[in-house]
């Protein structure tokens, strides 16, 4: 078992290298030729990288910018950009700041400028300005966070009560050319549906969002259904943007280092979704109908789940992934499953997912800890803190999803 921990850390420690952005930058402002004063805003947990990357390229030619990112997520100055952190996955003022401070920036420009906007995962929340006070904002990404709203349908809400999401921030921005970076961590690589797409047209409608208020009951103020009813901009000038780096990275990385460490590689999936219980019931199933097989193999899938939350503990959706799965390969020798968010944080926490293996339920059921009753409360963080089963690994500056894998010996 120690072979096979050591095995995952290998896995996932790879795969969040390869699908560090710096590469990624750096190739696509390499083929652009930009004109004019430069303004680079950069928002996002992976910000600092990507801005990092950018300054290297472009050196002078950036006449001004801004970094937005997630707390404890900049690793110091860069330039003569300025640095604003702000919270992440709860919007709070700094996130107002921020915005604002990014409208400023890019006010007055001519069509001689550009804007160049470099675009990871969480941005959501850190890029956020609205007519709403920010408590009110809260408690409804709050709502649709905890309803199980995949994020699709919770970005397609959030467009309309902003000032800046669903192609908003670039109509601001005109007349000057506004390109875009984006690094995604949205199944399928939406480009509208990356942070809510802010230099993006949008491809949802009004009628879409109210659609799914009324589905998951999300209670909303006489304002913010007004704001419903605005529709967002369907065309936009002068805009390009590009993906420069996704989930299908993170996965083939993942079967690189496997087939090193001698596994058989299968990626399942890119595109893992649902609730991330049942999806660890899945991958537990894949363990049981190979654990007897005489070759080491590696089961990977990439995605997004999500966590309908009923309980009021601590942990996030590749905590409760592992989780749910330990209950499935219990007793199973040479078995291990490990889920891991590539930003390195998974939920309001601070480890980036969750290993187990066919001894976790046992473990567990020493200390009086039964899975079942975790999972109705949420709770996967503590239970996996009592079998050693946190992953952490920080900040790691990328955001292109998460990675799950059964390994098999």
């Amino acid at each position: 078992m120690n072979t096979l921990r050591n095995d995952a850390e290998k896995i996932y420690t790879h795969a969040i290298q390869c699908a560090l952005p710096d590469t990624a930058v750096k190739n696509c402002l390499a083929s652009m030729e930009l004109h004019g004063n430069v303004v680079l805003i950069s928002v996002g947990k992976a910000a600092w990288t990507m801005a990092s990357a950018a300054l290297e390229i472009l050196g002078s030619q950036i006449h001004s910018g801004l970094v937005l990112t997630k707390y404890d997520h900049s690793r110091g100055a860069l330039g003569n950009l300025e640095i604003i952190e702000a919270g992440h996955p709860i919007l709070d003022e700094n996130s107002f700041r921020g915005t604002r401070r990014a409208l400023e920036l890019t006010e007055n420009l001519t069509s001689e400028d550009t804007v160049l906007f470099l675009l990871s995962g969480g941005g959501s929340a850190l890029f956020e300005l609205s007519e709403l006070e920010i408590p009110e904002l809260q408690d409804i990404n709050s709502q649709l966070i905890g309803s199980g709203a995949s994020i699709q349908e919770i970005n397609t809400v959030r467009k309309r009560l902003s000032l800046v999401k669903g192609g908003r921030f670039a109509k601001h921005c005109a007349p000057a050319k506004v390109v875009g970076l984006l690094l995604s961590d949205v199944l399928g690589n939406q480009p509208d549906m990356i942070a809510s797409g802010p230099v993006c047209v949008d491809a949802t409608t009004c009628a879409q969002a109210k659609q799914i208020v009324e589905k998951y009951k999300i209670q909303l103020s006489s304002k913010a259904e007004e704001m419903m009813a605005v529709e967002t901009p369907k065309t936009l000038p002068d805009v390009t943007y590009h993906i420069c780096g996704d989930v299908h990275q993170l996965c083939k990385a993942a079967a690189e280092k496997s087939a090193q460490l001698g596994y058989t590689p299968v990626v399942l999936t890119s595109d893992l979704c649902g609730e991330a219980r049942e999806a660890g019931s899945f991958l537990a199933s894949i363990a049981r109908s190979h654990a007897d097989d005489q070759q080491k193999l590696a089961f990977i899938a990439g995605g997004e789940t999500v966590v309908h939350l009923k309980g009021k503990g601590l942990g996030g959706r590749n905590q409760e992934l592992a989780l749910s799965a330990a209950e499935g390969i219990a007793g199973l020798s040479g078995v291990a499953v490990f889920s891991v968010g590539s930003d390195g944080t998974d939920g309001p926490t601070d480890a980036a997912g969750g290993y187990v293996d066919g001894n976790t339920k046992e473990k567990l059921l020493s200390h009086g800890i039964a899975i079942t009753d975790v999972l109705a409360q949420n709770d996967s963080y503590h239970a996996l803190q009592y079998c050693d089963g946190l992953i952490k690994t920080g900040a790691t500056g990328t955001n292109v999803n998460d990675v799950a894998v059964v390994l098999i010996r």
